[in-house]
């Protein structure tokens, strides 16, 4: 037996279905619905389509509701390529815009609003069309910036904009830049961008240096259990990762509005855990009853956030790795759906 969604400090054994998925991760905890509560103003998600986003936008409107300020509007612009997406949003009390974030009259005619979460970027397909991800990565965000200035601005970046560390190290948000590749790049460009309008306006930014949020249908955590079912070898090139659970990334994002600063702050977002890729393809293999197979070995270094400071000021996540790795063992048993979109989180060279 499960247990319900949305019963306060509660957390299903299993997940069966994407309705129950979406409940877990957009289920406000008693923090998140205290900040968006203490915060002024409507909140606009600029990219609130892609993996991240719907769900965010969710758990926002839910903690505005649960908080008394249900007047407050969240508002998500994207394209929505898929227009399922924003139904979605719209059934959830999420008003929609659909934007070519691109276009600066369109941009223009986004409505005023004093919080601004800034997910827009382009990852996957960027070897050959360099040039369209520098232009969302780091030509956007000026444009947001320049429109939004007198807004906070919560902007979310990527560990990659890291180097490869040693595995026992881990990145902190004062170590230096110096990122592989050109999506890495583009990234650090959007972190510059933005850096340079907040001195510039004294716009109150956040960088917030994301490394792999995972649920049931995407990440790191999935990738590693889909090989193990499949039987195929697993790839030991990047042989430690950091994770975090959607939902947790979800409320440490809607807390962290309130730092925004200028000059920004800086907030690495991650789970707590160094994972051993090796460990989890076995971990798995007991799980779903197959021996895992490995080819390569572990390099001396990978790509690794440290998240010390966001578990300082938000507490550690919810979800467990263990919780997390179960459910998604249980989702690939029953065939659960899923967004056939590999993190590909064993690239080293930085080709996306």
């Amino acid at each position: 037996m499960t247990a319900e969604v949305g019963v306060p400090g509660q957390l299903p054994s299993l997940i069966e279905t994407v309705e129950q998925l979406e409940g877990v991760l957009s289920q406000p905890t008693p923090d998140v619905v205290a900040a968006l509560g203490e915060l002024d103003g409507d909140l606009l998600i600029l990219g609130v389509g892609g993996k991240i986003g719907p769900s965010l936008a969710k758990m926002a409107r839910r903690a505005l509701g649960e908080a008394g300020a249900s007047a407050r509007r969240v508002i998500g612009a994207d394209l929505f390529p898929t227009p399922e997406t924003r139904e979605d949003l719209e059934k959830a009390g999420v008003e929609t815009i659909t934007c070519e974030l691109l276009d600066a009259d369109a941009l223009a005619a986004l409505p005023d609003v004093p919080n601004i979460i800034f997910m827009a970027g382009r990852k996957f397909g960027s070897t050959g069309g360099e040039w369209l991800t520098w232009a969302l990565n780091s030509y956007l965000p000026g444009m947001v910036a320049q429109r939004f200035r007198e807004a906070r601005i919560l902007a979310f970046s990527t560990g990659n904009v890291y180097p490869f560390v040693p595995i026992a190290q881990g990145s902190s948000e004062t170590d230096p830049p110096a990122p592989v590749g050109e999506y890495a790049q583009s990234c650090l460009g959007r972190e510059r961008i933005l850096e340079h309008f907040s001195h510039e306006n004294g716009t109150p930014v956040l960088l917030l240096r994301l490394n792999y949020a995972a649920e049931l249908r995407y990440g790191t955590v999935l990738d590693v259990a889909q090989k193990v079912h499949g039987r195929q070898p697993i790839d030991l090139a990047m042989g430690y990762l950091n994770t975090i659970w959607q939902g947790d990334a979800n409320a440490a994002v809607l807390r962290a509005l309130a730092m925004c600063a200028s000059p920004p702050e800086i907030l690495n977002l991650t789970g707590p855990e160094t994972v051993s890729v090796r460990w989890a393809a076995q971990q798995f293999g007991q799980l779903l009853d197959t021996e895992p197979t490995f080819v390569g070995e572990e390099a001396d270094t990978a790509l690794l956030n440290n998240a010390a400071r966001c578990h300082q000021l938000f507490g550690y996540p919810r979800v467990s790795l263990r919780q997390m790795m179960e459910w998604v063992a249980h989702w690939v048993k029953i065939d659960g759906e899923t967004l056939g979109k590999p993190t590909h989180f064993e690239e080293r060279e930085g080709k996306f």
